[in-house]
């Protein structure tokens, strides 16, 4: 009967034993979910700033240039009349700045 007795207590603890080991598992998962959460965040960050088109700053140039070359030759005429033009016009128009579109 002694015999008996052993081998009843001991499948009790090490049932005790797997019991204690599956529930400080169990208590500790919380923890390493939120590692790596937190390994997963300084991942992210490293990233840098990230793109939102609801709110951005960006930087405006806009440049026109503008080339216009007129001439103008009139035939002679029995009168006598004859015309002659040439014109040239040279424009630059730059204009610059910033535009910030924020959601905040």
């Amino acid at each position: 009967m002694i015999i008996r007795k052993n081998k009843g207590q001991s499948a009790i603890e090490y049932s005790t034993i797997l019991i204690i080991v599956i529930g400080a598992l169990v208590a500790s998962q919380n923890y390493f979910k939120r590692g790596m959460q937190g390994r997963w965040k300084e991942s992210v960050d490293q990233l840098g700033d990230q793109y939102d088109p609801r709110t951005t700053n960006g930087s405006i140039r806009h440049v026109i240039q503008t080339n216009t070359v007129t001439a103008l030759v009139s035939v002679s005429t029995p009168s006598g009349l004859q015309t002659m033009r040439n014109d040239v016009s040279r424009s630059l128009e730059t204009k610059t700045g910033s535009m910030a579109v924020g959601a905040y």
